[in-house]
């Protein structure tokens, strides 16, 4: 190779070439790189109640650019105002969202363990201390008092959705 002939020794972390003017050049060898993780969109169930889809809108049009830390309250009034539920419910703690949501509203835990796996409307409810964290999922994210993409840094307890009569 010519590159030995200019005195260069071989490298691991160069790559060496002749440029065609003749000149040598160089450029850094990548052995690692980051591609960012893209999820694909939220799938939508048609056994659901749609107006649970209407709730995510609802919600998203509503969220802030950052959290107010009042995740249950914003998901509560999306679920009145698209009429999902009839009244506003009673706990205050988003970590009492399901069984509430279960008892007194007619939701079904949905047998999903992935947060990206639940479908378009349903309410994921995570585990974070005494008061927890809920969101409704969006086709391409998560909203409660805030918008997001990415996964929740909390451990999901359940997923909730109400079925269609």
């Amino acid at each position: 190779m010519e590159v030995r002939s200019a005195g260069l020794a071989p490298s691991r972390s160069r790559f060496y070439y002749n440029d065609f003017d003749g000149s040598v050049g160089s450029a850094r060898i990548m052995r690692h790189y980051w591609v960012p993780v893209g999820h694909p969109d939220a799938s939508v169930d048609s056994r659901l109640d749609p107006r649970l889809r209407r709730a995510a809108t609802i919600a998203q049009e509503r969220a802030n650019a950052r959290s107010r830390a009042r995740c249950w309250q914003y998901v509560k009034e999306a679920l009145v105002e698209s009429g999902v539920i009839n009244s506003y419910p009673k706990t205050n703690y988003a970590s009492e969202a399901g069984d509430e949501l279960v008892r007194s509203f007619g939701f079904k835990r949905l047998p999903v363990h992935d947060q990206f796996a639940a479908p378009v409307g349903s309410v994921l409810v995570f585990g974070h201390g005494a008061a927890g964290h809920v969101v409704i999922r969006t086709k391409s994210g998560f909203v409660s008092d805030y918008w997001t993409k990415n996964r929740c840094k909390y451990p999901l307890v359940a997923v909730y959705g109400k079925f269609s009569s």
